[in-house]
């Protein structure tokens, strides 16, 4: 069986804003979309790297809490565009789908041919998922990832 309701496409790239910290020196690094994210780094190359760390947490948070997701706002001037690491993002997009169409951890594991228990741990943002399982459950869903790398940069002022 599978689910084929048409979903959103999902995007897992959140604007940053890093604010110089006059005070302490380096950055404060905060999202607009994830209030709760928030997080500070010494120079730019590790406010960079602690912003996709940052998002990931936010974004696990909200899975585990059961929480929504939201969809990332367009950038604005002096944001940088953060992506969440791939992994989390395809969590993400699972537990998405599930919720967007109603779909229980138990009613995938059948799908899927799967203990509940395995469903679980796909959904579980702390736990190593392999990146076929991940897909198998996205195309049980109705989903496929496609993958798009770019350059980092920050948007123009």
């Amino acid at each position: 069986m599978r689910f084929d309701t048409a979903i959103t496409m999902s995007r897992f790239a959140f604007p940053a804003l890093l604010t110089t910290d006059e005070e302490d020196g380096g950055f404060v690094i905060t999202f607009r979309d994830l209030p709760e994210a928030i997080t500070q780094a010494d120079s730019l190359e590790q406010a960079l790297w602690e912003a996709a760390d940052c998002s990931e947490e936010a974004i696990a948070a909200r899975i585990d809490g059961k929480l929504d997701i939201p969809e990332p706002s367009q950038p604005e001037s002096g944001e940088y565009l953060v992506a969440v690491p791939v992994q989390t993002a395809l969590k993400a997009a699972i537990y998405l789908a599930m919720r967007e169409k109603g779909i229980t951890k138990v009613q995938l594991a059948s799908t899927l041919n799967i203990h509940e228990k395995e469903v679980r741990r796909i959904l579980d943002p702390h736990h190593g998922t392999k990146l076929s399982t991940m897909e198998r459950a996205l195309a049980a869903l109705g989903q496929r990832v496609e993958l798009l790398v770019t350059t980092q940069r920050m948007l123009s002022q």
